[in-house]
């Protein structure tokens, strides 16, 4: 009961602050900020398995969050909302900032190397193990297996075909499998 009652608080805290950003409150939008940045950082960190092109793509989501607020209708929970946003600022920041060099070169090697992924402090094992996954790889396993979203939802996103990314999907799962087994 007492976990419930804290969710409606916290809730009906969010909905508050999310109407006090409309009308453009500063301390609002921080304290929204202070409430999601963790989680826009995590994923934005899965996706891009780079930590300050994580942080650079978590900034670039908060100002847009900023300029945006307005087009949020609460049809949606807020968090989801903000999640597909996040997503899709981390997809454009990683198509942004490829260099013409790293498309020439194999997805293979695109993802973070074991030693950097190993380096990035606290995350678990399992993300350690996402973070190497190749960039194909990794960005449908986190929005499938992760966050939720469904193949159909994620070859749109990525402008992949369907089957193309299921096969990203299984190759993850198998790779993240081998790794598992090996440590």
């Amino acid at each position: 009961m007492l976990i419930d009652a804290k969710h409606a608080f916290t809730q009906l805290s969010e909905d508050v602050l999310i109407t006090r950003v409309k009308s453009g409150d500063q301390n609002a939008y921080a304290a929204l900020y202070e409430l999601h940045v963790k989680r826009v950082y995590g994923l934005c960190l899965r996706l891009l398995a780079d930590r300050e092109h994580a942080e650079d793509a978590t900034q670039e989501v908060f100002v847009q969050l900023w300029h945006k607020i307005a087009s949020f209708e609460g049809q949606s929970q807020f968090s989801t909302w903000l999640h597909s946003v996040t997503s899709n600022i981390a997809i454009s920041y990683l198509r942004k900032h490829k260099n013409w060099l790293q498309k020439v070169v194999s997805f293979e090697q695109s993802g973070m190397d074991e030693q950097s992924a190993t380096d990035c402090q606290g995350l678990n094992g399992l993300d350690k193990l996402v973070l190497r996954l190749p960039e194909r790889a990794r960005m449908v396993f986190v929005l499938h297996a992760i966050e939720g979203y469904r193949h159909e939802e994620i070859a749109t996103m990525l402008g992949m075909a369907v089957g193309s990314s299921k096969s990203q999907f299984h190759r993850a799962r198998q790779l993240l499998k081998e790794w598992y087994e090996n440590e």
